[in-house]
């Protein structure tokens, strides 16, 4: 049986949930919580990714002071905001990075309301992924995708909506999520005018 995770248990030891995996051709990547002592390994990885998938992520910025203020501002009773790292010439190197809100925010709650659908914030949370460009179409995420769903079923949560939705041009992120049971329950437009679909999935 899955052993349930508060907030408190959370912010008594953050090391809890660490795991270290062994990926594609034996390459060892640490999966963890973000840490107050993360800010320049994570600006850093901000700063590598393509214009391409800054412009796919919505939840904020792509920058180092954005990565500072992320790293000051760490409340694991929100958000836990979850980091893969593996080591690049002896050297840590942030691969990925994925935002777990434990709740739903007004906006979320506002669309899909409009959907025909009522959100809970204490059954319901939000999700959102990166993936660093090198490793894009490698496996790391649906590695990764599993340990994330088992994080939110253990703090008790029903169901996980995507964060700002996905834009409907994102065929390779909307296919990522419908492989894990991720359905579209309806669209809207960002303030630029981007089509996004809105997908929840049951956990």
């Amino acid at each position: 049986m899955t052993t349930p995770l508060t907030p408190e248990a959370i912010a008594q030891n953050p090391d809890g949930v660490t795991e270290t995996i062994t990926f594609a051709c034996g390459e060892r990547i640490t999966f963890r919580l973000l840490r107050p002592e993360d800010a320049e390994l994570l600006g850093r990885y901000f700063l590598r990714l393509s214009e391409e998938t800054r412009r796919r992520f919505g939840p904020h910025p792509f920058t180092m002071e954005q990565a500072q203020k992320l790293c000051a501002e760490i409340n694991y009773y929100d958000t836990l905001r979850l980091i893969a790292v593996t080591e690049k010439g002896g050297q840590p190197q942030v691969i990925a990075y994925f935002i777990l809100q434990l709740g739903i925010k007004e906006a979320e709650k506002k669309r899909y309301q409009a959907h025909g659908m009522v959100l809970d914030e204490c059954k319901d949370c939000t999700f959102a992924p990166s993936v660093a460009d090198a490793y894009q179409n490698r496996g790391l995420g649906s590695t990764l995708m599993p340990k994330i769903l088992d994080l939110a079923r253990r703090f008790g949560f029903q169901r996980m909506v995507l964060m700002g939705g996905t834009q409907a041009t994102n065929y390779r992120a909307i296919h990522f999520y419908e492989k894990f049971g991720f359905r579209k329950v309806g669209d809207f437009l960002t303030k630029g005018g981007v089509n996004n679909h809105d997908m929840i999935l049951a956990l």
